[in-house]
């Protein structure tokens, strides 16, 4: 080997560091005093901000803290998931706020990514007449403003029939302007158990799925996973509900008097907000499906095609799996946007995070906690989607050998 062959940890040292000069012409020098100087005008006008709302609040006697959270509320709240009362505190009432929000946002996110799907793939179908139907769809229900199609669906909602003139599609189910009336079941203590045997047989069977899969990749034989997560997924719970003595006692809604009585309510607030936003973020979901279903290469419709795949086949088995890496980044801000949307559930009526707030501030003066804690849910919930999201698509990411 020739002596003037270069070290290889000199050179992947790189040249040396000059240090830095104490002149304006020194660039590195430049960037750290401007910086300083960025921060510290930051600083000053947050310094300020902060001095004169204190002075301000000190100067009208306005109380400040969060002492305000730990009396009653006195708020009225027509639905929640948890028991309300309104001798309740105001971080109970505010604790029914942010519930009630995360129920619209997670099964919003849910509704409106099975009918994005299903018409962004309706959009590319050879049928005319869905295709159209799906291109007339989107192009309407996004170009309407949300608010507008908000009060919509509440007024359609509110003309309904009273209910003793309800509409019953089905039996046990009711529409009218109360709200839909669902059969339900009387939930007790073994139904909470059985939902919790259920949630450990998903994570179980998420793990026998990975230990197999790392099993098959070692010897190339494939495991059949299907089996074991019927039993832990069904069979366990059913055992846990059978364990408790299997009660089931259908509570099915029936006319008393002016009203119904029995069953689930889903009222008309809830049900108006929920279609509004499925309908409207699906339409921004259809166009990213469609692009994400576009950006893979035709060749490989044309290959699956001569393996004789049929097109459900095709699209399900192999160019969904690919276009989800184009689909989920901005599928991330849809979900994002409906879950900021929901904010204008105050409009129609719907007891969300910022209805509550805003009558908390209204009735206590805590106008700036008041916007802090709405800020701070949002913030939370958001932060919260985008991890998910990051994380799984950095899981279906292409990994470079």
């Amino acid at each position: 080997m020739s002596s003037s062959t270069a070290d290889p940890r000199l050179a992947s040292a790189g040249p040396p560091k000059r240090p830095i000069r104490l002149s304006w012409s020194d660039e590195r020098l430049r960037g750290i005093v401007w910086q300083v100087i960025v921060v510290g005008l930051i600083g000053t006008v947050v310094w300020w901000l902060w001095s004169n709302t204190v002075h301000n609040l000190e100067v009208r006697r306005i109380a400040t803290g969060f002492g305000f959270l730990t009396r009653e509320a006195g708020l009225p709240i027509g639905e929640a998931l948890v028991p309300y009362e309104p001798t309740d505190t105001y971080l109970r009432a505010l604790i029914v706020g942010v519930l009630n929000t995360l129920k619209v946002a997670v099964v919003g996110v849910i509704l409106a990514t099975l009918l994005g799907t299903a018409v962004g793939i309706a959009r590319l179908s050879g049928n005319w007449l869905l295709s159209k139907i799906a291109g007339v769809y989107v192009e309407v229900i996004r170009d309407l403003p949300l608010l507008l199609q908000l009060l919509f669906w509440y007024t359609i909602l509110q003309g309904l029939p009273g209910p003793r003139q309800a509409i019953n599609p089905v039996e046990g189910v009711f529409l009218s302007n109360r709200g839909m009336k669902l059969p339900w079941i009387e939930w007790t203590e073994a139904h909470w158990w059985s939902l919790a045997a259920m949630v450990a047989g998903i994570v179980l069977t998420f793990l026998y799925a990975r230990v197999m899969r790392a099993r098959q990749y070692a010897d190339g034989q494939p495991r059949k996973v299907w089996p074991a997560a019927i039993a832990l997924i069904i069979g366990l719970p059913l055992a846990v509900w059978a364990a408790f003595g299997a009660p089931f006692t259908p509570d099915i809604p029936a006319l008393r008097g002016f009203n119904f009585r029995g069953g689930v309510t889903v009222s008309p607030e809830y049900f108006a907000l929920l279609i509004g936003l499925v309908t409207y973020t699906a339409g921004f979901i259809a166009e990213i499906v469609r692009a994400g279903i576009l950006a893979v290469n035709q060749g490989q419709w044309e290959a699956a095609q001569a393996l004789g795949l049929k097109r459900g086949e095709i699209l399900r088995k192999i160019v969904l799996p690919q276009a989800l890496r184009v689909i989920v980044p901005p599928m991330t801000s849809q979900y994002l946007n409906l879950t900021k949307n929901s904010s204008l559930a105050v409009a129609i009526g719907y007891q969300d995070i910022v209805s509550i707030a805003n009558t908390t501030l209204n009735q206590t003066g805590q106008a700036i906690e008041g916007i802090a804690i709405i800020m701070l849910v949002y913030l939370t919930i958001s932060l919260s989607i985008s991890l998910f999201m990051n994380w799984y698509n950095a899981r279906i990411a292409l990994v470079e050998r």
